[in-house]
């Protein structure tokens, strides 16, 4: 599910009322910079131009205390209601002091069955950050980038490391050569210009990268690139890095507002998702009332409450609404997540078998070798080459001529696309999907082998360059192949000498990834008994299918 609303969480040191002080007059400088008329702010809603209004209420006793204003805004009949709410909350035993500060932005369509648009950062949230010292856990919340030089490492560590924080940390470093100034001014901070109150920014030096790779051997970052670290970070812990996401300098030079947007969705989507502080999640339940006019006659008081109730009732219907899309777009990632998870156990019980097997061939030979008087041979470590694995998916295409039975006919600007998203491990499963296909297609020209690659991948024929049969896919479902839209989808160019059209309907596909909105696939079409090759026409993120 695609991030749509907007949700900043952060907490400060400086008391309640301070803190409402502060929130009271860049909200009152907000809305004048909307053209609205923010005179005569008071509990309950108070229209502030003809097509919004502004709720506000608050609340002190035992249990804290707190202030929420709440506008509504509905430019227009088709344009949908955008709602913008900000919460000071604090007094809870358990705060120690701290001050909590919550601003949501949503919006909710004109019409059933439309989706809702995107939320930005509102300008609200960087004059908050600029007059407040927000911080998330151990680390400071602010508009502009922080630069991290070699002494700061140790506390960056501490900030990563810290099972309190709630948002991600973005590290960009600086391209060597270049001037760490300018490159902040020219790329890091309109890279960042959708991240204020979603993410703690940073920017390594260089000679603090160095330091910061050292330490964290399985996360670095280089090379002008930006890494988002989530929390619950393991540094210890190899697969860990598939975790926290990688966009390289060539993402970002090719189109620095695209990246942009790209960068803020994973924060974006975790603010939403993330469990609110306790001290958030007792604020009560929003109860708009309108304000009563002594001044009104009895039945024209009554009929002004009637509308400010249909009102009421009409912001709580379409409120409804959105929930219930939320809660079905949940359920659908729930299912995919779920069958993802079937996948990978399928996989992981298939390498484990080989793992075992290939441990009793070796326990086998090696005693085979000891009984002849080869005990040297048998224990000396092995001095094979390893598989040299491309650096980024860019790489990966300018190595395809390395594979001679493979021919690429997709789009390569969509497969380049992947490095702005990719973990290592998505790029060391394409490429040793490659290798397998190559070979596969290889022993297919020469008649050594029969069936399809999966039947391939469960063979002993597959043992120099293995594949898991877990991540190969022969078939789409019925759903899919009989649906016109997403059939039309797989349908992938090949040359006209391997079909007259140029397209061919690719359901085979290997699964490159998973775990997010991303998981990628590689959609492929077998030749070899004619032309001796193997066509890939798609290497991207997943194709729609029912559950997306």
């Amino acid at each position: 599910m695609e991030p749509r609303g907007y949700r900043m969480v952060v907490s400060t040191e400086q008391n309640y009322v301070d803190t409402c002080a502060v929130a009271e007059r860049e909200l009152i400088e907000w809305l004048r910079s909307k053209a609205y008329d923010p005179s005569g702010l008071d509990e309950g809603r108070t229209e502030i131009a003809p097509h919004a209004t502004l709720d506000r209420d608050s609340e002190s006793g035992l249990n804290g205390a707190y202030s929420r204003w709440r506008m509504r805004e509905t430019p227009s009949a088709t344009s949908g209601t955008w709602q913008s709410t900000l919460v000071v909350r604090a007094g809870l035993p358990e705060d120690e002091g701290r001050t909590w500060l919550q601003v949501d932005i949503e919006h909710q369509p004109a019409r059933e069955g439309q989706h809702p648009t995107r939320a930005n950062t509102p300008n609200l949230v960087r004059s908050l950050l600029d007059r407040l010292e927000a911080r998330d856990g151990q680390a400071d919340v602010a508009t502009a980038p922080a630069f991290i030089e070699a002494d700061d490492i140790d506390d960056l560590l501490g900030e990563l490391c810290d099972d309190q924080r709630r948002m991600p940390v973005v590290v960009a470093t600086v391209p060597y050569g270049k001037d760490a100034d300018g490159w902040s001014r020219e790329v890091v901070e309109p890279l960042f210009r959708n991240l204020h109150g979603l993410a703690v920014l940073y920017i390594l030096t260089p000679e603090a990268q160095a330091k910061f790779n050292a330490e964290l051997e399985y996360h670095p970052v280089f090379g002008g690139g930006v890494r988002t670290y989530v929390p619950g970070l393991d540094p210890a812990w190899k697969p860990d890095a598939q975790r926290h996401p990688v966009m390289s300098r060539r993402t970002i030079e090719s189109g620095v507002h695209r990246a942009a947007s790209i960068l803020a969705a994973l924060p974006q989507r975790m603010a939403s998702r993330h469990t609110l502080p306790t001290a958030l999640l007792s604020v009560p339940r929003h109860r708009a009332r309108p304000r009563p006019n002594p001044a009104a006659a009895d039945i024209d008081q009554l009929r002004t409450e009637n509308s400010a109730l249909t009102a009421l009732l009409d912001e709580a219907e379409r409120a409804e609404a959105i929930r219930v899309d939320e809660i079905n777009d949940l359920y659908a990632e729930l299912a995919k997540t779920e069958r993802g998870s079937d996948e990978l156990r399928g996989e992981n019980e298939e390498l484990y078998d080989r793992v075992k097997e290939s441990q009793r061939l070796i326990r086998y030979l090696r005693e085979r070798l000891e009984s002849v008087g080869g005990f040297a041979t048998a224990h000396t470590p092995t001095d094979a080459p390893a598989i040299s694995y491309p650096t980024a998916f860019a790489d990966l295409l300018d190595r395809l001529d390395e594979l001679p039975y493979i021919s690429f006919t997709g789009n390569r600007k969509t497969t380049r696309a992947l490095d702005s998203q990719s973990v290592d491990n998505w790029l060391y499963v394409a490429w040793d999907g490659l290798l397998a296909l190559n070979d596969f297609a290889r022993t297919s020209a020469e008649s050594t082998v029969s069936g399809d690659f999966l039947n391939w991948c469960k063979s002993d024929a597959s043992s120099v360059f293995p594949f898991p049969a877990a991540k190969v896919a022969m078939r789409e479902s019925d759903t899919v192949a009989n649906n016109g839209r997403l059939r039309g989808e797989r349908m992938l160019p090949v040359p006209k000498a391997v079909d007259s059209g140029g397209r061919v309907f690719m359901q085979a596909h290997l699964k490159i990834g998973g775990g997010n909105t991303i998981a990628p696939r590689l959609h492929f079409y077998d030749d070899g008994p004619r032309s001796g090759k193997v066509y890939i026409g798609y290497l991207g993120p997943h194709l729609r299918n029912t559950l997306t």
